[in-house]
C-alpha cells in the first residue's frame, strides 16, 4: 500500500507540474510523447501472438510508431480531429464487445493493433488539446474520471449487489456506477454554478457532455479489463510500482478524453464559449 501511495503522489506531482508550473508547451508535450510510447508498448503485449521470441523488440517498435502517429497528430490538428472521431466510433463498437463477452470474442484479432494506434493517439492528442484550451479544463476532465472511479469503488464496496459486467470486471457493480455518477454530478454542478456563466440551454449542453464523458470513462476501463482478461494478463505493465502499467492508469481516459475534446470543439462551433 505504501508503494502504491508513493507512486500516486509522484505521478500527481509530475502531471500537475507539467500542467501548471510553466506556460511552455514542452513539458506537457514530452509527458504526452512518453505516455504514448509506453502505452503503445504495453498495448502490443496484450495483442494476439503467434510467437513469444520477438515480443519485446516488436512491442517497442509498436510504441515508436504510436509516438510517431501521436506526434504527427499533435502537429496537425486536422489529423487529431479525425483520430478523435475514429476513436469514438470504435468506442461505440466496443459497447457490443463488452456486453457479449465471453460468448463473442471475435474482436480479439490482428485489427486490435490498428485500434491501439487510434485509441492511444486519439487520447494523447485529446488530452494535450484540452490542456491547450486551459489546464483547468484538463483538471476538470481528470476530476470527472477520478470522481467516477472513486465513487464507483466506495459505493460498490458498500452497496454493490448487481454486477455491471461480471465476465469482464467482476468487482464492478451497477450500484457502484450510480455512485460514480452521483459523485461526478456534484462536481459538474459545482463547476457550472461557481465557474461558468452560461444560459440555461448552454448549461444543459455542458451537463450532457460531462455525463457522456463520465460514462465513456467507465467504458474505457471495461474495454482494457476485457482485453487483459482475454490475453490472460493481470496488469498491462510494471512501470508504475503498485499501479501496474501506464494503460492501467489511463484506460478511462482513452475513451473520456476524445469524447470531451470533441464535445468542447462542437460547443465552440455552435457558439458556447467556455
Amino acid at each position: 500500500m505504501l508503494e502504491r501511495i508513493i507512486t500516486a503522489l509522484v505521478l500527481v506531482a509530475v502531471v500537475l507540474s507539467c500542467m501548471f508550473a510553466t506556460q511552455s508547451d514542452y513539458p506537457m508535450l514530452v509527458l504526452m510523447i512518453v505516455a504514448a510510447g509506453v502505452a503503445g508498448y504495453e498495448w502490443f503485449k496484450l495483442m494476439p501472438k503467434t510467437t513469444d521470441s520477438v515480443i519485446k523488440p516488436m512491442a517497442w517498435g509498436f510504441g515508436v510508431i504510436t509516438v510517431a502517429l501521436s506526434a504527427l497528430a499533435l502537429y496537425y490538428s486536422d489529423i487529431a480531429l479525425l483520430l478523435w472521431i475514429a476513436s469514438i466510433f470504435i468506442w461505440f463498437l466496443s459497447i457490443r464487445w463488452v456486453k457479449s463477452y465471453p460468448e463473442y470474442d471475435g474482436w480479439y484479432n490482428i485489427s486490435l493493433h490498428f485500434i491501439g494506434f487510434v485509441l492511444i493517439s486519439a487520447a494523447i492528442t485529446a488530452i494535450f488539446s484540452v490542456w491547450g484550451s486551459s489546464p483547468w479544463w484538463l483538471m476538470y476532465l481528470f476530476l470527472l474520471v477520478w470522481g467516477a472511479d472513486s465513487g464507483a469503488y466506495f459505493v460498490g464496496r458498500k452497496l454493490g449487489k448487481r454486477k455491471l459486467a461480471p465476465h469482464v470486471s467482476p468487482n464492478k457493480s451497477i450500484e457502484g456506477l450510480l455512485g460514480g455518477v452521483f459523485v461526478t454530478t456534484i462536481i459538474i454542478i459545482v463547476v457550472e454554478v461557481v465557474y461558468l456563466d452560461l444560459t440555461l440551454i448552454q448549461h444543459i449542453l455542458f451537463l450532457i457532455l460531462s455525463v457522456i464523458t463520465v460514462f465513456s470513462s467507465v467504458l474505457g476501463d471495461l474495454l482494457e479489463s476485457m482485453i487483459k482478461r482475454r490475453a490472460g494478463i493481470k496488469d498491462s505493465g510494471r512501470i508504475l510500482p503498485g499501479h501496474g502499467g501506464v494503460l492501467d492508469r489511463i484506460d478511462s481516459l482513452l475513451a473520456a478524453a476524445p469524447v470531451f475534446a470533441v464535445g468542447l470543439y462542437v460547443l465552440k462551433l455552435i457558439g458556447v464559449d467556455l
